[in-house]
């Protein structure tokens, strides 16, 4: 397991004794695309917009064991997952690339225990899923 990160970036990984650190580069256009996003999801963040934030989420989407609209987003999932410490990390973390196994651009950002994922879609990049960081 490793950390992507996009050109530009520094990380390292480390489980158990294993430390790797792999850049790599999205592909031309797809970094300035993110970019775009992410500054107005941050600024979303920032006032605290549930609206907004659900607007640049891929739905359905997965929470508690089921698959919820945006004005249920708003409702259950946006407090769970966006308590202040997460706006904040959010905020000011840095995202890494990777290219799933299906081929699908995604971003990463690492929040403690989360991990933040952003996935292009044909709409564009949405947030998509909050994942356990183990």
């Amino acid at each position: 397991y490793a950390v992507i990160t996009a050109t530009g970036g520094a990380s390292a990984f480390s489980a158990a004794s294993d430390t790797a650190s792999i850049t790599v580069t999205p592909p031309a256009g797809v970094q300035q695309e993110f970019d775009a996003v992410f500054d107005r999801f941050r600024t979303a963040l920032k006032s605290n917009d549930a609206a907004a934030v659900a607007t640049m989420t891929k739905m359905p989407f997965f929470h508690e064991d089921a698959m919820i609209d945006a004005a249920q987003f708003q409702s259950k999932a946006y407090p769970v997952y966006f308590p202040k410490n997460a706006r904040s990390c959010l905020r000011s973390g840095e995202a890494v690339y990777d290219r799933d196994g299906e081929n699908n651009d995604n971003y990463f950002v690492f929040c403690g225990d989360s991990i933040f994922v952003f996935t292009r879609t044909p709409a564009g990049f949405l947030f998509s899923e909050v994942s356990a960081n183990d």
